[in-house]
């Protein structure tokens, strides 16, 4: 495209241009205007910090003798002519104001040559005159750009420059960036006649990484993982740091929108979001990362150096790259769970994913949903809320404090903390028919506020009372309290005391039974709710998979899965109940489609009981370590699910402790 001066009107339409502050500034333009000109080589030589000399040397497509003289004009470009052409900006450049902001603080001269042009073409311009002069020169395929004395004619901003180290620093994190977004162009920086780095142009994955390596470092390679996701004209991909690849500082944090470097808040909070509690304080994220996007769906007319854009549908973008991040940690939690660190020391929301040859803990458990068919209405309807209590600020409370020494003082009382039902009540919102009344999670955590405030004060005036029990509640049978809580055993087992004396309760079990009453209880009444995806996720699928999807789609859409074929060999996932909105997705539909190709040979029709043990199995949350306050609220939990239920399941559950024998064995010994 040729170059010409933009009308009045469209440059009015233009957000003011960059100031030319230090030599960084210089180069970033320059280089961008060699990118912009189809360049794959580009050599950047620097002198003094760039206050003497900048040199930019490109092969790019060159500038026409005509254009040259009005290349160094303002508001002269070849980027964009008409104001549709500023609503969908492609370029790296755009507003024509660069060259002629540059050759105005120094003495500038620009050398080019095209491919049709059989001699180069030279012109040079000097402080503010704005008077240009063109001469023949030698010169291949390409332009060349020197700036000298920078800033020779304006001392007050020479004199804020800093050393020729700090400035030649700019300088080289500037390259970083670009050499980060375009892995197709070579690039050498020299400084007073030596080499200092030389990119070459990389064309496959390995060279990208050693590209990555060289500006990111060898240990950024070894703990960071590749990411990508596409939906419709939205494309997210590049790398991202596990958890011990955090850093203590923000320095590797690189993002570009359309091969532009951007420093995005509404990017930055998706992908932190992305990360959960899995940071520590003070610990930044590592990611290079590309976002290509409709260029009429995000304007880069909005700030002057052009590193903040505006996205048309930010909170599309906003959840597209949160969904990206943490379905790919997601999917190394569940293949590599060792690669996020200590779980003592985070929570981290865990799904542990089967191999395909794993049995459910159907055999295992040998559940019997006929247990739970039989409840009331109040019981159903009690059940089908109980999510809504497990609270995650109660999961905040047990973080700061789950120790077994600050549980000591409250065991050693008589009223140490009990699990049974008659302790504690629901509360649910006033909007709901149900009756109301405050919720176990929420008056442990309560109990727990309290006795921290005032450490004097007695643990029995701090638990709820059994006379605050709902009245309308039904009286259940001897399993309705498991026990009174006593202490974590070897981080799975719950010690409790019975009537019948000391006994283990199993939490993995109890996690699981919990996990399967919520998902069965909540079936018959309405079917589970399917949350939808905002993007929804297309995974592959043979001929005879999606037949088995539409065999049983009723019975999966009464679970909340919704699937919907989307070719003869793909499938798309367009919601999910709440416990697999977390999951590694495709992972989980390629299990339950062979779960389903299992049942399909059999003369039955899949009962939902199985469907639902199933789901239980893939849904229950694996922790690798409980707190007494976490065991307690489980307890609590499960019993409220199951409302007196778990007679059948006892056995498994819970398992009685001898401590007569051990007594005697001390007295006879």
């Amino acid at each position: 495209m040729a170059i010409r001066i933009l009308s009045t009107r469209l440059a009015n339409q233009i957000a003011a241009g960059e100031v030319v502050e230090r030599p960084a500034s210089v180069v970033k333009e320059l280089v961008e205007n060699s990118i912009d000109a189809c360049a794959t080589r580009i050599e950047v030589d620097i002198e003094k910090g760039g206050r003497k000399l900048i040199r930019i040397r490109d092969n790019g497509c060159g500038i026409k003798k005509g254009e040259l003289e009005l290349a160094l004009s303002r508001h002269a470009t070849s980027k964009i002519y008409c104001l549709d052409d500023l609503e969908a900006i492609t370029s790296l450049g755009f507003r024509g104001e660069a060259l002629a902001s540059i050759s105005s603080v120094s003495r500038l001269t620009l050398t080019s040559r095209t491919e049709m042009q059989a001699e180069a073409w030279s012109a040079y311009a000097e402080g503010r005159n704005m008077s240009v002069q063109v001469k023949p020169a030698a010169h291949p395929v390409g332009t060349t750009v020197e700036v000298v004395d920078l800033f020779f004619n304006t001392p007050a901003r020479r004199k804020f420059l800093r050393t020729d180290k700090t400035e030649f620093s700019h300088i080289t994190e500037l390259l970083k960036r670009i050499v980060l977004s375009r892995f197709d162009v070579a690039v050498t920086l020299r400084h007073n006649g030596i080499i200092i780095r030389q990119y070459r142009a990389a064309s496959n994955d390995v060279h990208r990484k050693r590209r990555l390596a060289v500006v990111c470092g060898s240990k950024f390679i070894k703990t960071s993982v590749q990411v990508s996701l596409e939906h419709l004209n939205l494309s997210f991909h590049g790398w991202i740091c596990l958890p011990e690849g955090a850093r203590v500082q923000n320095d590797i944090q690189y993002c570009f929108v359309n091969q532009r470097m951007v420093k995005d808040k509404l990017i930055n909070h998706a992908i932190r979001q992305g990360y959960e509690s899995m940071l520590k304080l003070g610990q930044f994220v590592a990611y290079v990362l590309y976002i290509d996007i409709d260029p009429h769906q995000v304007d880069v007319n909005v700030h002057p150096t052009k590193h903040e854009v505006r996205f048309h549908q930010s909170r599309l973008v906003h959840d597209f790259i949160y969904q990206a991040v943490s379905d790919a940690l997601q999917q190394i939690m569940a293949s590599d769970p060792s690669s996020l660190g200590s779980k003592d020391e985070q929570d981290i929301k865990h799904f542990e994913g089967a191999d395909e040859d794993k049995q459910p803990l159907l055999k295992e458990y040998s559940l019997q949903s006929s247990s739970v068919l039989n409840l009331s209405g109040a019981q159903l309807a009690l059940a089908n809320n109980n999510e809504r209590c497990r609270s995650t600020t109660f999961r905040k409370m047990e973080a700061s404090y789950s120790s077994n020494e600050a549980m000591v003082c409250l065991r050693q009382d008589e009223s140490s903390y009990y699990c049974p039902r008659s302790s504690f009540t629901y509360q649910y919102p006033s909007n709901t028919f149900y009756s109301t009344s405050p919720s176990p999670a929420k008056a442990m955590q309560l109990a727990y506020s309290e006795l921290i405030i005032n450490p004097d004060k007695q643990a029995d005036h701090c638990v709820v009372e059994a006379s605050t029990v709902m009245s309308a509640m039904p009286v259940g049978d001897e399993y309705n309290s498991l026990g009174k809580a006593l202490t974590i055993i070897a981080s799975h087992y719950l010690l409790v005391q019975r009537t019948e004396g000391i006994a283990l309760l199993d939490l993995d079990v109890a996690n699981y039974l919990l996990t399967f009453g919520q998902l069965h209880l909540r079936l018959h009444p309405q079917g589970l709710k399917a949350q939808p995806l905002l993007i929804p996720q297309t995974i592959p699928a043979s001929i005879q998979e999606i037949k088995l999807f539409e065999k049983y789609d009723t019975l999966l859409r009464q679970f909340g899965i919704v699937l919907r074929k989307k070719s003869s060999n793909h499938i798309m996932v367009m919601a999910v109940c709440q416990p697999f909105r977390q999951h590694n997705l495709q992972h989980f539909i390629s299990q339950l489609l062979y779960f389903l190709s299992l049942q399909a040979d059999k003369e039955i029709q899949l009962p939902s009981d199985d469907m639902a043990i199933w789901l239980a199995d893939k849904a229950t949350k694996k922790s690798g370590k409980y707190g007494f306050s976490q065991a307690v609220t489980l307890v609590t939990e499960l019993e409220y699910c199951w409302q007196g239920k778990l007679a059948e399941y006892y056995s498994r559950l819970v398992r009685p402790v001898d401590v007569a024998a051990a007594i005697e064995a001390f007295l006879y010994d």
